[in-house]
């Protein structure tokens, strides 16, 4: 997957999302942000460096009591671990 769009975001129905959990990669000299949806048993991962990741945070935040402060959460400290699960169906 290159990107992100409309068609894409088509087959992520907000009704069936289980899951939305933000996380960092340390890629060395950067962290790289990574979102892994969790929708009908399967996961569809994503990161910020593609094309389209803005529309993919607008659909997510769609979501009823998504955590809004998800960047905060899970991009400090820099370079060290970090996971934060901003939706879940429970």
């Amino acid at each position: 997957m290159n990107s992100i769009n409309a068609e894409l975001l088509s087959r992520l129905p907000l009704t069936e999302i289980d899951r939305v959990t933000f996380y960092k990669r340390d890629e060395i000299t950067t962290d790289l942000i990574c979102c892994a949806v969790e929708i009908r048993g399967g996961t569809w991962t994503f990161h910020e460096e593609l094309d389209g990741w803005e529309l993919l945070l607008r659909h997510l935040e769609e979501l009823p009591r998504f955590r809004s402060d998800w960047f905060s959460a899970v991009s400090q400290p820099p370079f060290a671990p970090s996971e934060t699960v901003a939706f879940s169906r429970e």
